[in-house]
């Protein structure tokens, strides 16, 4: 049996729910969404309210120059009411649905019809309920309705333009209906333009002019599509803009922020699978699972949130990148995803940044009573594979080969050699030290070179 289709302004209206839902999940899965969304609601409502205020005042100047009676007080006091309206609905506004909003949005539009299809109480002339639509005041809706998409959402501003529409043709109706006429008015418009019968009904003043008022509810509708559907296409830009804050804000985990807008900007594919030089970088805690043994699950994970974070300062503060967290180990390489001359020594002054902030990590530790941690430290650099791997849904920037097998190693060579860093002699070749350098000399010691497990060759070591 085939499926029922639905018409199309059911159709219509399921799509725009589904929108909306697709917009709040989003918001919720990207922080940096609901913030921007936020922002944009805020700043645009607090914009819109000033320049209704402004807006207001201005045709409150205007006013007694149309209108130059004692009866115009009562539109300025209106006036003044509009304008505590605005400042009420900035009070109340929020991001997402809100009754409380929506409701001040509705009295602003019905308030606005009642008067523009009411006469003024205090006009001492007795004029049919009909003529005030030749005073077009329809046309400030038209500013509530522009002022509404710097505050408002898409949907909001086409439920402002459907309502004022509605009210309009409720309101034309009623005048119609029940609206005050003056007979005698009719009758002079009838002896004044005989035979001449459509300047005769366009001059009635007890006609309410049925084709104008359908014109001016149809333009409404069309103006209010129109801002709706520029509203849409703003929120998908905000929307848009804030995934790259996301995917930037990801960028910034891995990578120092000088990298980041390079990264961003650069139109070189970044995941392709090649071969280059680089230095790498492990570090790890050492004894941290009998640490994990014998402290609470809270003490382990305060433990590994400063650790890292000290870490991660001194990889990005010397260019580094890093690469992944291995539990309580961390790898960083220097010189990915570009290359550069300073990776090997960049690679050494973190490895000797992560010492010293270990150091002052475990005074702090000590003067609170704790016991000190003892880091190890591996660096070595040569070539390496780097590219994406994994399937095409769950992609990974990898960084992959001997060099970074043997620079893991040299971190694990640290427990036999007691000591708190191994950096291979290729490492201190590509940086441009040697036994005459002055830091090496005061930091590193130049040893007999070393036999890695799973491997055949020895290789010439430097330690801290």
């Amino acid at each position: 049996m085939p499926a029922l289709r639905l018409p199309p302004p059911l159709r219509f209206l399921e799509r725009l729910r589904r929108m909306q839902e697709e917009e709040k999940q989003q918001a919720l899965s990207n922080p940096f969404l609901a913030q921007a969304l936020e922002k944009e609601k805020m700043e645009g409502h607090r914009l819109a309210i000033i320049a209704r205020t402004v807006a207001l005042i201005l045709i409150g100047i205007l006013l007694p120059f149309l209108n130059f009676s004692p009866s115009v007080l009562f539109y300025e006091a209106t006036l003044l009411m509009f304008i505590a309206l605005g400042w009420l609905q900035l009070r109340l506004a929020s991001v997402g649905y809100s009754k409380s909003e929506l409701l001040l949005i509705f009295a602003d539009v019905s308030l606005l019809t009642l008067l523009f299809v009411t006469p003024n109480p205090f006009l001492s002339e007795d004029v049919p309920t009909a003529f005030m639509y030749r005073f077009d005041n329809f046309i400030y809706f038209f500013i509530f309705l522009a002022l509404g998409t710097l505050a408002y959402s898409y949907r909001t501003v086409w439920a402002m333009g459907t309502w004022i529409a509605l009210l309009w043709l409720i309101g034309s109706l009623g005048v119609a209906w029940f609206g005050h006429m003056v007979p005698e008015l009719t009758a002079a418009a009838a002896s004044a333009f005989a035979g001449y019968p459509l300047v005769e009904s366009e001059l009635d003043p007890n006609s309410v002019q049925p084709g104008v008022r359908v014109q001016e509810l149809v333009v409404m509708l069309i103006v209010a599509a129109i801002l709706a559907i520029k509203g849409w296409r703003s929120n998908q830009l905000l929307m848009r803009q804030a995934n790259i804050a996301a995917e930037r804000a990801n960028l910034s985990r891995y990578f120092p922020s000088s990298l980041v807008d390079v990264l961003a900007s650069t139109d070189r594919d970044i995941g392709a699978v090649r071969t280059q030089d680089v230095a790498v970088l492990f570090t790890d805690i050492v004894g941290f699972t009998k640490y994990a043994e014998e402290h609470s699950p809270e003490d382990v994970m305060e433990l590994l949130r400063h650790y890292h974070a000290f870490v991660e300062r001194s990889i990005f503060q010397n260019g580094g990148t890093l690469d992944k967290y291995l539990g309580d180990g961390v790898m960083a390489t220097f010189g990915t995803p570009e290359t550069g001359p300073g990776d090997a020594a960049n690679a050494l002054k973190a490895a000797l940044q992560l010492i010293e902030e270990t150091e002052s990590f475990n005074t702090e530790r000590e003067a609170q009573g704790q016991i000190p941690i003892n880091v190890s430290i591996g660096v070595h650099f040569g070539p390496v594979i780097l590219g994406d791997i994994g399937p095409s849904r769950r992609l990974e920037f990898a960084v992959v080969g001997d060099t970074v097998n043997v620079a893991s190693r040299l971190e694990a060579s640290t427990r036999e050699l007691g000591c708190k860093c191994v950096v291979s002699e290729e490492l201190m070749r590509r940086a441009g030290l040697s036994d005459d350098a002055d830091e090496p000399a005061t930091r590193f010691s130049h040893r007999k070179p070393i036999k890695l497990r799973g491997r055949q060759n020895e290789i010439d070591v430097w330690t801290v």
